[in-house]
This record gives C-alpha cells, sequence and structure tokens, in this order.
C-alpha cells in the first residue's frame, strides 16, 4: 500500500502517517495538490491519497480526472467538523478521517481500500485449479494472459498473482487499454516530454515507467489498435520503452500481466490482433470460469458483499433464508461475480426481513419491481441507515413515511442512492433495480422541478 499525504505534517497528519506506516503503508509527503501532482507525473504512484482538508480537494480531483490518474482520495481535518466533512466529500473525496487520528480507523481505511487486492474466494473445484496454477507461477517473472468473460474477477486475480511475487514489494499499476482514447493510450503507457503534443503542459512518465520494479496489468489488451501493437511489442522484448518526444530510450523492469473477454485467438485469425504479440503475452494463460460454473463459490461470494455493503451503509449484517439462497444458487449469472455483487448491494438496501428475504434478490431477466415499489420497500431501511451514519450522511428532511406520497418517497430514495453512488447514475441504477433510461427520466423531471440533484442535473 502505498500512501501519499498532501499537506502540512505539524500535528496530527504526521500521526497519522506514522499508524499508516505502523500498518505496513509506504507513506511519502508532498506540501499542497501542485506537489503531488508533480510526485503522480513523475512516477511516484500511490494508492490512495491522503488530504489535509485545508487543500483545494475539489481542484485536485478535477485534475486527477483530467490527466487519467485513478486514486482515491481520503479527506482529514482537525475534529469532527460536519461542516467541513460535507465539503470535503463533495469535493470527491471517498472519506472523511477526524483527526486525532484513531489507529482503527486509519487501518480500517487502508483495509478498504486494498480489500479487492486480496479478496480471493476459490471453494470450487473448478477455482481451485486456476488458483493452483496461479500459485505455481506467480513467482516466476513469466508475462500471464488471464482470459475470461466480464465480470470474472480478472484483475483481482492479476492482484493476486503480484501478491504472491516476489514483486510483491513494488508496485501494482493497471491500465485499461478499452477506456482511453487511441490517441491518448501511447503517452498513458510510454510517457511523453513536456510540449510532445499539445496539452502536453509537464513531463509525464508513463505506465511502464511508473510501475517499474513491480506488475503492470494491460487490462482488455485485446481492444488495443494494431498500429500500438507493434511498439508493445518491442517494449516486452526488449524492455526499453521511448517516451513520446522523447530522444533517449528508456530501460524498464516489470512484470507483465494481460487481460482479455475476447477469444483471442480468432482475434488473431481475423487480423485484428498481431501473431507474434499474441505469443509474447501468452507464455502462462488462465481462463476463468464464469460463475455459473462455480456453484460452490456463489454464497461464500453473496455473504461477503453483504457484509460489505451492511458495513458501508450502517445496517446490521443479516444471513440469506433459505428461498435467498437458493434463488442465488439456480440463477445463470450472464454478468458473472460483478452482476453477483450489485445484486446483493441492492437487497442489503432493500431487504426488510431478519434474513434477507428472495423477494430482496432482485435478479437480471426478471421483471423488475416499479421504482416506486422499490421505494416503498426500501424506504425503511435506507432512513434507518442514514440515522445510524451519522454527520455527514444524515439529510435534512429525513421524514417517517406515514404521511407521504409514494412520489415523494420515491424521489427521495432515488437521490439518496445517487448521493450516496457520487453521482454515479449506472451504479445508482443498478442498485435501485431500474434501467439507466429510467432513472435518468426521474432526475430530468427532478430537475426541472427545480430540485437538486447529485452529480448534476
Amino acid at each position: 500500500m502505498r500512501l501519499m499525504i498532501v499537506g502540512s505534517l505539524n500535528g496530527q497528519i504526521s500521526t497519522a502517517g506514522k499508524i499508516a506506516i505502523g500498518r505496513g503503508a509506504k507513506v511519502t509527503h508532498t506540501e499542497d495538490v501542485e506537489q503531488a501532482l508533480g510526485a503522480l507525473r513523475t512516477g511516484k504512484g500511490a494508492d490512495l491519497l491522503m488530504v489535509d482538508v485545508k487543500q483545494d480537494i475539489a481542484g485536485l480531483v478535477e485534475q486527477l480526472k483530467a490527466e487519467r490518474f485513478v486514486v482515491p482520495v481520503v479527506a482529514c481535518g482537525i475534529g469532527t467538523d460536519a461542516a467541513s466533512a460535507v465539503r470535503a466529500i463533495k469535493a470527491g473525496a471517498k472519506e472523511y478521517i477526524p483527526l486525532p487520528p484513531n489507529a482503527e480507523l486509519i487501518a480500517a481505511v487502508l483495509q478498504a481500500v486494498a480489500e479487492e487486492s486480496n479478496a480471493m474466494i476459490a471453494n470450487d473445484p473448478s477455482m481451485k485449479a486456476v488458483l493452483q496454477v496461479a500459485d505455481r507461477v506467480a513467482p516466476s517473472e513469466a508475462t500471464i494472459l488471464i482470459t475470461g468473460e466480464s465480470g470474472t474477477g480478472k484483475e483481482v486475480m492479476s492482484r493476486y498473482i503480484h501478491q504472491k511475487s516476489r514483486r510483491a514489494g513494488g508496485p501494482f499499476i493497471s491500465l485499461n487499454c478499452a477506456a482511453i482514447p487511441e490517441s491518448l493510450l501511447e503517452s498513458e503507457l510510454f510517457g511523453h516530454e513536456k510540449g510532445a503534443f499539445t496539452g502536453a503542459v509537464a513531463k509525464r512518465l508513463g505506465k511502464f515507467e511508473e510501475a517499474n520494479g513491480g506488475t503492470l496489468l494491460l487490462d482488455e489488451i485485446s481492444e488495443m489498435h494494431p498500429s500500438l501493437q507493434a511498439k508493445l511489442l518491442r517494449a516486452i522484448q526488449e524492455r526499453v520503452i521511448d517516451r513520446i518526444g522523447g530522444n533517449t530510450p528508456v530501460k524498464v523492469d516489470i512484470r507483465l500481466i494481460a487481460t482479455s473477454n475476447r477469444d483471442m485467438e480468432q482475434h488473431v485469425r481475423e487480423g485484428k490482433f498481431r501473431e507474434d504479440l499474441y505469443f509474447r503475452l501468452n507464455v502462462v494463460n488462465l481462463q476463468l470460469p464464469g460463475l455459473r460454473e462455480r456453484p460452490a463459490d456463489i454464497l461464500p461470494m453473496a455473504r461477503m458483499f453483504a457484509a460489505k455493503y451492511s458495513e458501508q451503509n450502517g445496517i446490521p449484517n443479516k444471513k440469506f433464508s433459505a428461498a435467498a439462497e437458493e434463488k442465488l444458487k439456480t440463477h445463470h449469472w450472464q454478468g458473472n461475480v460483478r452482476e453477483l455483487e450489485n445484486t446483493i448491494h441492492r437487497a442489503v438496501l432493500v431487504s426488510q426481513d431478519e434474513e434477507i428475504e428472495a423477494t430482496a434478490i432482485m435478479l437480471s431477466g426478471q421483471k423488475a419491481a416499479s421504482a416506486a415499489q422499490t421505494a416503498v420497500a426500501a424506504a425503511k431501511t435506507v432512513e434507518k441507515s442514514v440515522a445510524t451514519a451519522g454527520g455527514m450522511a444524515q439529510p435534512a428532511n429525513s421524514q417517517p413515511l406515514v404521511g407521504r406520497t409514494v412520489a415523494e418517497v420515491e424521489r427521495e430514495l432515488i437521490l439518496n442512492t445517487l448521493d450516496h453512488c457520487l453521482g454515479n447514475r449506472t451504479h445508482a441504477a443498478n442498485i435501485l433495480g431500474i434501467s439507466i433510461r429510467t432513472l435518468r427520466n426521474k432526475l430530468k423531471e427532478y430537475g426541472d422541478a427545480g430540485i437538486a440533484v447529485p452529480g448534476g442535473g
């Protein structure tokens, strides 16, 4: 875990850093936002930014997005000033840590950031077989190609291999090749010099240099344009890269893992992927089974997600009823682990019984409940979780259900869920069990009525 502290080290924030070091984190310090961005540009990566609430958190988050740095931000400040906490969260911070720091709270935040790296459930024989191969090849320097359907956990497996490798003490850097425009992907991979192209306002190290001494994950590599594949092949073969606008080749020391949800051999036959690059990547192939092919893992994963989202939403953790478990075990899970996670998150929010009941398990492919029906079923749970979350999470207009219209309850549930998802409409729609189109229509209706919508109208 690499933690970067942004702000003055006077007093309590320095103590927070010492606690993090005691918990195994590698801590670096920058005085302000500009210094932090400069450190990230020069390859001094971080898995988490802990930022003094006095800093320009909104500007930092905006610049991280603009320069495509994917790193979570938590704010910290003296005392439990609710106004400061609210401002920090609205600015884009994932969490607010009051100072003086609590050792257990610091540990919980570090664990929350790292948990996806370590959560690996493999009770089913089909997954155990894959994990055994992963354990054998992890200590080697071999390039690994991980294939499987979307949502099967390819990035989680990549992180697992990194943690089991001799490079575990080094950085783990991930780049989604499908999420970045072709015109920018070369710069993301290899970096650029200042002035190399329009918008290159400063020298920037690419992911190859940032991952030096560690592991580089190229996620969905099959989406990479053929013109860039030749440059990638040279970098893998020679362990040398050229920054855009640079004159001097740069040596890199990395372990490469690539993933794809495509049939790579078919991709090669169709001329969409270079054969020589495919063979370079495919030294070891790990084919992850779909969730429906590993039935013994469904319930353990469901329980893990239930515990995670119960804690996250301030709701007591519940067991699944026998009917709910049967419903989970017999579903096809076309969306694999990702679909299961979203289903359980939604179930945790709408469940009304002492156990998570079958009716709370709203599955894709079935006729979804309307937003109004979901609102009535879930409102008590949401109000309870909001009330127990305390401080910044409690809405000013939280009211009992009796005497309110279904439309009012529906609106509050939708807006609270969207706010919880930090404005991410796709995530909110998944939790609510409605289509993204329905959610957009509802939000437009609220916006037209002059009601503030989290994340913009």
